[in-house]
């Protein structure tokens, strides 16, 4: 008897001790990122490095025109980090206040092309060559996506713009111009040179002179309605890394 309670004894010691020394569960931090549709593909690999290295975050994101996003922040979504694909929206938030001054940071860079469906046989080789014969075009809405309004600056320049605009089907984001041109609904469209690397279907038929529009350049920033700023400044922190920049290099993007 006295044997079988010593090891009675023993093992609720071990056992006891086990639970001591297993270390309780972190506590997980959620960092809710919105971020322009051209970042989906190299966010989703950013995502995977970073909670590796971040056991304690969570990155959930959101993709769409940055339009749109902001618009989302400014009716009060969830929102720790905003990832823009032009400055005029991040300027919107930092004029209302609604983004911290001291953590927006420049991560990278674009350059704007057109596009057509691989085996199209459409032979152009410059926007200049865009008339109204052509079919329809895939463009990001101007109002809220930064890729159409890019594509608005060059057409623009290039007198081009009115007489093209009865040829022209909006689009929400550029994911959705990559997919209107994938099917063949639209004979040509425009997104960032990116986005490119998306799609084994299309390819590229113009890049856009860098004379004729505003520099295409992606602006991050903590939202000040963030109740997690360390965190989410931590994470604009890691784009601007050499890791960061690395994968997003692999993606079509520059420094």
């Amino acid at each position: 008897m006295r044997s079988l309670l010593l090891s009675t004894l023993f093992i609720s010691l071990l056992l006891a001790g086990c639970q001591h020394n297993t270390p309780s569960d972190q506590k997980t931090t959620e960092i809710f990122v919105s971020a322009a549709a051209s970042l989906s593909d190299a966010m989703d690999e950013i995502k995977q490095e970073y909670e590796s290295a971040h056991p304690d975050v969570n990155l959930t994101f959101n993709f769409g025109g940055s339009g749109k996003l902001a618009q989302q922040i400014q009716q009060g979504a969830n929102v720790d980090v905003f990832l823009s694909a032009n400055q005029d929206w991040m300027d919107v938030l930092a004029d209302e206040k609604m983004i911290v001054a001291d953590t927006r940071s420049d991560f990278v860079k674009n350059k704007l092309v057109m596009i057509g469906k691989k085996n199209a046989d459409l032979n152009w080789t410059t926007f200049k060559d865009i008339d109204a014969s052509v079919g329809q075009i895939a463009i990001g809405n101007p109002d809220s996506v930064p890729a159409g309004n890019y594509a608005k600056e060059v057409l623009t320049h290039l007198d081009k713009w009115d007489a093209l605009k009865d040829k022209f089907v909006y689009a929400k984001d550029v994911t959705q111009v990559l997919s209107y041109v994938e099917s063949g609904n639209t004979a040509i469209g425009f997104v960032y040179q990116s986005d490119v690397l998306r799609s084994n279907s299309v390819e590229v038929l113009a890049e856009a002179n860098k004379n004729w529009y505003t520099p295409i350049v992606y602006p991050a920033a903590v939202t000040s309605s963030s109740e997690n700023r360390d965190e989410a400044d931590d994470f604009i922190s890691f784009l601007t890394s050499d890791e960061g920049q690395a994968i997003l290099a692999d993606y079509g993007f520059a420094k």
